[in-house]
């Protein structure tokens, strides 16, 4: 679905949404007919609100609106574990709510999926392998009649914390706390004849792709290897631009953006990583959101720009990356004040060097970290 429904509008397609919206339970019938087959439906303020409910739950922004993401995550949510025959099937893979539940029980007995993304790949398949293996069952690798009853028998077994969020925080120790070899991916956000927003006689895939520069050009000083998921001609999609940073066997993926609204008094910046609330359960990348907790207090600090804090969300970007993933809308556009601020080249350099820090202090044992704001470039050349 590309095209954007919301409160007022009515047809088919609404239809469609309110009928999934009832059978997550998160609607009341209308009439007891069925929805799907009527063409005059209304998204009205209870749909909206619905919505926007659905939506603060799974992690994805809260406007009401439905979009490909939104849609996608109705699609998803109502799969219950059980419902399907589970496998990894290359190219096209099982998504769903029941995919997430499995990862998640693989977790609790000690097999490593990877992240709990509700996706069934490569590493889910390995994983239910090795349980089935441990259990006696024939390591196919499927979620079948077998599989899930001994899945279903058995309890949690494993203590001490997320094995996914554990193999994140092991990747930081490598190096001691250097950045020099290690491989970043910056994606600054649009590109080609998507220019993103655009207001105060700024466009924001300019901005972001001139701020990604000085970014790049700071790490590299550091001995990192950095890329760039797009040059000034080309826009890549999200799925696209996630593949590339896994592709390039990436350690970190940050990606660049600036924010609109329609009234001009929203400012300031905020960071995101993946996270979302699953049946009681709050999946995340544990690294992600501390590296966006870094960032997010060093742009505070280093520049005036309101602190918009750090929030998880399921967008396609920061969960389809394999490694910890943040976004940063380092700014309104649609601000006066913001849009003055991003017009300068040494306010970007100033944000450039809040990211660097932020990427820095990540890396660093605790022991050797120094307060927000305290980094500088020459200490960081060291």
């Amino acid at each position: 679905m590309q095209q954007l429904f919301r409160r007022g509008d009515r047809g088919p397609a609404v239809a469609e949404i309110r009928a999934k919206l009832e059978r997550l339970g998160r609607l009341d019938p209308v009439g007891g007919e069925n929805l799907t087959n009527q063409t005059d439906i209304l998204f009205d303020d209870v749909t909206d609100y619905a919505v926007r409910s659905f939506q603060q739950e799974r992690g994805l922004r809260v406007d009401g609106v439905v979009g490909p993401e939104t849609y996608r995550a109705l699609d998803e949510a109502h799969w219950r574990f059980g419902d399907r025959l589970l496998s990894y099937r290359p190219g096209h893979p099982f998504i769903g709510d029941d995919v997430t539940t499995l990862q998640q029980r693989l977790l609790d007995m000690g097999f490593d999926p990877g992240r709990c993304d509700g996706i069934f790949g490569r590493a889910t398949e390995a994983a239910l392998q090795e349980f089935q293996r441990n259990v006696g069952l024939r390591s196919d690798g499927a979620l079948g009649p077998g599989t899930l009853r001994a899945l279903e028998q058995l309890r949690r077994t494993v203590t001490g914390g997320s094995p996914s969020a554990r193999r994140e925080e092991e990747r930081l120790r490598r190096g001691h706390g250097a950045l020099a070899g290690r491989i970043i991916v910056l994606d600054p956000g649009h590109g080609g004849s998507d220019g993103g927003v655009a207001a105060n006689d700024l466009v924001e895939a300019e901005i972001v792709l001139d701020l990604a520069a000085r970014i790049e050009g700071r790490l590299g000083a550091l001995g990192v290897t950095t890329y760039l998921t797009r040059s000034a001609d080309t826009c890549p999609d999200d799925r696209e631009r996630a593949q590339f940073a896994n592709d390039m066997a990436a350690e970190i993926f940050v990606s660049l953006h600036l924010d609109a609204m329609a009234t001009e008094h929203a400012s300031g910046a905020a960071c995101f990583y993946y996270g979302a609330s699953r049946h009681g359960r709050h999946v995340r990348s544990a690294v992600g959101e501390r590296l966006a907790d870094l960032i997010g207090r060093e742009v505070a600090t280093r520049t005036d720009l309101v602190d918009g804090r750090v929030h998880p969300m399921t967008w396609e970007l920061l969960r389809l990356t394999r490694m910890p993933a943040v976004r940063l809308d380092a700014g309104y556009l649609t601000s006066p004040s913001d849009a003055a601020r991003l017009a300068t080249p040494e306010f970007r350099d100033a944000l450039a060097e809040a990211v660097v820090a932020g990427i820095q202090r990540l890396y660093l044992p605790e022991h050797l970290d120094v307060p927000t704001g305290q980094f500088r470039m020459p200490a960081l050349s060291n």
